[in-house]
């Protein structure tokens, strides 16, 4: 971990009982030496404590740090596609964020410092107009696929104070957005074969999913596709959401705070039943001299909550570790 960083999340990958390998979960098994493989996610603290700052400035309480593609995840990919293996691509205005699934474990990450607003800065400056202007022919008119558009299909930009409108091929438009969208895709497709999606083991049978304002983007999915050979969808998160939700939240721009609003909920409910086994363990020490039926039946499940925060335990001293590393 290099100075400045921080670590925002320890997860595990896989678990090794007495040298028995590939134990995706020990709880329950008896062994003299537990041994894991975990994924390590650092981030800036500079980056993580402006977030902060951002959330007290709105009057709110900062409950914790989640990476973004794991949020989006937790939005927009079902259970059987993180079992199956799936490289999730969310495209945000300043970065593009990769997730890779596998056995339903987060197997690689990675974040791809471009994104959306890239593209409409290169369409500002190669269509020579504003930063206002640039992102609204992206979102009405822009393509990733230059060969649709037609040479004469043309667009008039208004001019600025007096000055003449500006026309503008939307042949060239997307000539400028494939480019920046080819180097981003292909940036992410080395990422995935870093993690080594061609090995069986590792072969990534749900594809791709994209994610993110940037995914909303006319003929992405055809690239992407045309580039990295993979089976490719758009991600909605609607799956969690209620048949009556607005319109507007199911779209793949909102992936990241559906998820994140998903993670909070669960947060909530572990705080919950660790107070539950708190005040359960509070009641069992006043009883213990005479039990009643119920009290026993507690004190029997009491060992599976003990192996259960053993391993949180784990994490966190895994964690503490690597913090506390030079």
């Amino acid at each position: 971990m290099l100075p400045g960083e921080e670590i925002i999340h320890v997860l595990p990958q896989e678990y090794k009982v007495d040298g028995q390998a590939e134990i995706k979960e020990p709880i329950g098994m008896y062994g003299g030496r537990l041994e894991a493989n975990f994924h390590v996610v650092v981030g800036q603290v500079s980056s993580i404590r402006n977030v902060g700052r951002c959330i007290q400035s709105a009057d709110l309480n900062l409950e914790g740090i989640t990476l973004e593609p794991l949020a989006s995840a937790n939005a927009v990919l079902s259970q059987e596609e993180k079992e199956a293996g799936v490289a999730l691509i969310d495209i945000g205005g300043g970065t593009t964020d990769l997730a890779i699934f596998r056995d339903g474990i987060i197997r690689h990450t990675a974040v791809i410092p471009f994104g959306g607003n890239v593209i409409t800065e290169d369409i500002k400056e190669g269509c020579s107009i504003i930063e206002k202007q640039a992102e609204l022919l992206k979102i009405k008119f822009g393509s990733a696929w230059p060969g649709e558009n037609k040479d004469n299909e043309i667009v008039s930009i208004p001019g600025l104070r007096g000055r003449e409108p500006k026309e503008i091929t939307l042949k060239n438009l997307s000539k400028i957005i494939h480019a920046r969208v080819v180097e981003i895709i292909e940036q992410v497709y080395v990422e995935i074969k870093n993690y080594g999606h061609e090995e069986q083991k590792k072969n990534l049978i749900a594809g791709i999913v994209l994610t993110g304002g940037g995914s909303q983007l006319k003929h992405l999915k055809q690239l992407v596709e045309y580039i990295t050979g993979m089976d490719t969808r758009i991600g909605y998160p609607n799956e969690h959401l209620a048949g009556d939700s607005n319109e507007d939240v199911t779209s793949p721009l909102f992936a990241t705070a559906v998820g994140l609003v998903l993670d909070g909920l669960k947060r909530q409910e572990r705080k919950k039943i660790e107070q539950q086994v708190e005040e359960e363990a509070v009641v069992e020490e006043e009883e213990v001299e005479h039990p009643t039926e119920d009290v026993e039946e507690e004190i029997k499940a009491e060992p599976v909550r003990e192996r259960r925060s053993f391993l949180d335990k784990l994490t966190d001293r895994v964690k503490d570790f690597l913090d506390n590393a030079e």
